[in-house]
């Protein structure tokens, strides 16, 4: 394995300046011994204890839910991100993420439990708790003796978290803090021992984040509402929660008086990419299933995924599925890079995967908004391919399809995350962690100069692809600067601007990653091991390019006008075109008839 030190490794958001060689992205190839032999237990896990029992889950069973968290528990799935001394595996990013990606394919219902536990349940604890707070709790959470639920949403305060009206007042004595108020949407909220609860102490311009024990019998002020009925993850325990005087000790503040909304946020940040993660193993397994259907399913004497109108819709899933696994896989590995990087220069371990997954909080949005949405179109045109028995309850489609719908609201909507990661990437420019301003520039003297027409030679593997992404990172370089030229502080004020923004920062990453991978793996596999993987990608560059041109065009017309508004449009045009297109239904059919012949995805 490649060690830090010899490679470049980019800070967050940097993929847009700098160039990433594909020797230095991590790759699924690239999992080590024990990461298999982790994917391969996970994996045997869900089908063996989840998969079978979708009927349950769907029929709303807490109860199995429940259960076969304790069986996660168990076998240490509950414990792989928890450091060695508090009774986890003391893995590391990349393995947590993939057990978090294998694990969730069988049901959004038990997806949603094991992501709140690992995640935001048992992390604040973690990455903010005192000592005394670890060594208590969070042996606990890891072997799945107790289960957490995170108390941050209230029915006033939703992707504004910070104005949450729960209050926290010290006792006279001063040894303690009376909580009341009220939470929704909490997930485990029926089967939890312990809740990471946020309440505002006075009148403090950030809330404070507590630990609360939670025992059913001996309740301390705490009533749970009815199960919600929801679309989707049906046997996830989603209930409201009530406090009333709920006395928490003085010593179960988490981090500090104030510092709750910190916890929060950083929180989310390592919430998004899991979630990109989790949504990963399903969109693999709503193409194996959509494709074992077409093969089967006959008209006109003809196995349906013999028809070029199925096979688009197999070839897109496919491509998407493996544009969200390379983009995820290499975020991962840069956060834990970064970690150990941090490790390495004396921080403990709480700094340093603090600071390690904030590092990337740009990659984390993206993913989450790229993959959910995803996984969505993936479910959409599974139900599509099934035609009318998509739409039963007896095919597994439709209840893929109504469990993808919850992962574009949580870990933040997509379109807070949209608005974050491009003004997130602005602030970093401004602290000068990422050079926007001088690369900026230089398109700028570029689109007054004069093109070259000079043939480039494209003859080596994706040269003409990795040209396209350069030009398509000087296309937000070129809207971005133009944009913050003519807004400056006023720019979150124009959210339609940034969100049109944001997906061209998207699918630059995304179109990048897939290309940077299949060229490593080309690399050391050969060519023509790679060529499904090589239509993959240039598909998924080709429908990039037509997204980040219809948007260019959008965030242009609406902040510039007269001659500058010309020339960026001209710029645009220059930016987004091919010398030699590539020929879409060639690729699709190559990718399509490889899906079909394997009855799976196979990449």
């Amino acid at each position: 394995m490649e060690t830090t030190t010899e490679k470049e490794l980019l800070r967050g958001g940097q993929f847009l300046v700098k160039e990433t060689k594909c020797e230095d992205v991590f790759t699924p190839e690239d999992f080590s011994e024990e990461q298999t032999m982790m994917k391969e237990a996970v994996m045997e896990f869900n089908e063996r204890e989840i998969i079978p029992h979708k009927a349950r889950f769907e029929a709303k069973d807490f109860a199995l839910t429940e259960e076969v968290m304790r069986k996660a528990g168990d076998l240490g799935f509950l414990g792989v991100a928890v450091p060695e001394e508090y009774g986890g595996l003391g893995m590391g990013f990349v393995s947590t993420l993939l057990t978090c990606d294998y694990i969730s394919s069988g049901t959004g219902s038990f997806s949603t439990a094991f992501g709140a536990h690992t995640g935001i349940g048992t992390m604040p604890i973690t990455l903010y708790g005192t000592e005394a707070q670890k060594q208590k709790y969070v042996p606990k959470l890891a072997t799945g003796e107790w289960f957490g639920a995170y108390c941050l949403t209230e029915p006033g305060a939703g992707s504004d978290a910070n104005s949450g009206k729960t209050t926290a007042t010290l006792s006279e004595d001063g040894k303690s803090y009376k909580i009341n108020g009220q939470k929704m949407w909490i997930s485990n909220a029926g089967f939890c021992s312990l809740m990471i609860v946020f309440a505002r102490i006075e009148d403090d311009k950030n809330i404070t984040g507590f630990i609360v024990e939670y025992d059913g019998k001996n309740p301390n002020g705490i009533t749970l509402g009815e199960e919600e009925h929801k679309l989707g993850i049906r046997a996830s325990s989603t209930r409201q929660v009530f406090f009333n005087d709920t006395v928490v000790p003085l010593e179960n503040m988490l981090a500090g008086r104030g510092e709750g909304f910190k916890i929060a946020m950083n929180a989310l940040n390592v919430g998004r990419i899991k979630l990109a993660g989790a949504c990963l193993d399903s969109q693999r397994r709503i193409l194996t299933t959509a494709v074992q259907y077409a093969n089967e399913r006959k008209q006109f004497n003809t196995p349906i995924s013999d028809f070029g109108a199925i096979k688009v819709k197999l070839a897109e899933m496919a491509a998407s599925a493996y544009a969200g696994e390379s983009a995820t896989y290499r975020a991962s590995k840069n956060i834990e890079d970064r970690i150990a990087m941090r490790q390495a220069a004396g921080n403990t371990h709480q700094e340093a995967e603090l600071k390690g997954v904030e590092e990337y909080a740009i990659e984390c949005s993206i993913l989450k908004v790229a993959v959910s949405e995803d996984v969505q179109n993936c479910a959409d045109e599974g139900i599509q391919i099934f035609g009318g028995m998509g739409f039963s309850e007896e095919t597994p489609m439709e209840s893929a399809w109504r469990d993808a719908r919850i992962a574009r609201i949580y870990e933040g909507t997509n379109e807070i995350n949209r608005m974050l990661c491009v003004g997130m990437l602005v602030k970093k420019a401004m602290k000068g962690h990422v050079d926007l301003l001088g690369p900026a520039q230089a398109v700028q003297e570029e689109l007054m100069g004069i093109p070259s027409f000079e043939t480039p030679d494209y003859s080596e593997l994706f040269a003409e692809e990795k040209e396209m992404i350069r030009k398509l990172k000087k296309t937000f370089l070129m809207v971005a600067g133009g944009a913050v030229q003519k807004y400056g502080q006023n720019l979150e004020k124009h959210q339609q601007l940034l969100i049109a923004a944001a997906d061209i920062l998207i699918e630059i990453y995304m179109a990048e990653s897939a290309i940077l991978r299949t060229e490593k793996n080309a690399k050391r596999f050969g060519e023509d091991s790679q060529s499904v993987q090589i239509a993959m990608s240039k598909l998924y560059l080709y429908h990039a390019v037509d997204i980040i041109e219809e948007k260019g065009k959008e965030s242009i017309i609406s902040f510039a006008e007269g001659d500058e508004q010309r020339m960026m449009l001209m710029g645009l045009k220059r930016f987004t075109k091919y010398a030699n297109y590539p020929d879409i239904v060639d690729l699709r059919k190559e990718v399509a008839e490889k899906v079909k012949a394997e009855n799976k995805y196979c990449f």
